[in-house]
């Protein structure tokens, strides 16, 4: 049986003290631990003056700040006025730093903001999943087909392809609603979810948006299917299909594996950075990879992905499932999560809202 562990700390002999330095516990520990959570009631405090819509992404930056990607066309009526800029962040303690975001001059902002990733050089990136036919109030009927680049200070760098421009999944010069990204620092290159419309790992230099590469499920070459909204995919027993569905997140681990979350199909790819494929995990019983997230003690012992109820916690050098994070007032399973250097997770959870989990320990299985 597949044990699931609340959030709340067992207390028992064997419980390691909370607050301690993670990468030196987990480094310690073999994976006959599991990691335990608490959530943090009062984090963050939002300005009294602004209101959050949707919140779509979460990144952490180099200084340990959250940053929250929210989608101020979300809000009621009678709230837009009180919208706050579309990235807001907040220090370690909860506390506001800066916002900024929004339409502007050189560049076009997402429609319907959806990824946020903050590189090692503290880049932001974002992109939106934006479809005609969704045919959301406030929205204009432009596709998503664009990847910025801004500063944390929110000053634009970079934009990496046009809006309604994509030609499809052969297409290097544009994306299509693409749904998350990470910066693989060692090679300076920007590894794209996208997406939505496509469905690929794209690969481009972070400095110069030049395209280097793209692949597809199983390391197939990646084939147009844009269904416009998205529909339900009949997911059957099995490895599941030679295409990607929603590629949803992306994660690199620190010795250069690709952790590509499949939405749709339930299942999270593993591939070289060359794109070569590796290995599978496949949870078809419930709604699964939603996300995804890595332990940040040096051998990232622990890959984080949300499905069912909450986020399911994997051994990351196996793919064994060792745990969930659930209950206990947890959001759910999220709908992009990320970690900090403490181990604490963050939960964007669009219309559940958005919560820090306090990494408290690690018990024995």
């Amino acid at each position: 049986m597949k044990r699931k562990f609340s959030v709340l700390t067992v207390v028992m002999s064997l419980v390691i003290i909370a607050g301690v330095d993670y990468q030196q516990e987990a480094s310690a520990q073999s994976v006959n631990v599991i990691p335990t959570f608490r959530v943090d009631p009062d984090w963050p405090q939002v300005p009294e003056q602004w209101r959050l819509g949707d919140v779509s992404s979460v990144a952490i930056d180099a200084a340990g700040n959250a940053w929250l990607l929210h989608r101020p066309r979300t809000l009621p009526p009678e709230e837009a006025h009180m919208a706050a800029p579309a990235v807001i962040g907040f220090d370690s303690e909860g506390q506001f730093l800066n916002a900024w975001g929004g339409d502007g001059e050189g560049y076009e902002w997402p429609q319907r903001e959806h990824g946020l990733h903050i590189d090692y050089q503290d880049h932001a990136w974002l992109g939106g999943n934006n479809c005609p036919a969704r045919n959301l109030p406030g929205l204009e009927p432009l596709f998503d087909d664009q990847l910025l680049k801004f500063t944390l200070d929110g000053e634009f760098v970079m934009q990496i392809g046009r809006a309604n421009m994509s030609r499809g999944n052969a297409d290097g010069e544009n994306l299509h609603e693409p749904a998350d990204a990470f910066v693989h620092q060692p090679t300076n290159e920007i590894f794209v979810a996208d997406g939505y419309g496509n469905h690929r790992v794209a690969v481009y230099d972070a400095d110069s948006g030049e395209f280097k590469r793209m692949w597809g499920a199983f390391s197939n070459a990646p084939v147009d299917q844009d269904d416009c909204p998205n529909v339900p995919v009949d997911v059957q027993p099995g490895p599941g299909p030679q295409q990607f569905s929603i590629v949803h997140a992306i994660r690199i681990s620190n010795d250069g594996i690709v952790y590509v979350a499949d939405r749709e199909n339930r299942r999270v790819q593993v591939f070289t950075l060359a794109g070569e494929f590796i290995d599978q995990i496949v949870w078809p019983d419930a709604l699964f990879a939603r996300n995804l997230a890595l332990s940040p003690d040096p051998e990232q012992q622990f890959l984080y992905v949300g499905g069912g109820s909450g986020i399911r916690v994997f051994d990351r050098q196996t793919l064994e499932v060792l745990t969930t994070i659930e209950g206990d007032g947890v959001i759910g399973p999220g709908h992009q999560i990320q970690t900090d250097s403490e181990g604490n997770i963050y939960i964007a959870a669009t219309g559940s809202g958005y919560q820090r989990l306090l990494f408290t320990g690690l018990v024995p299985r």
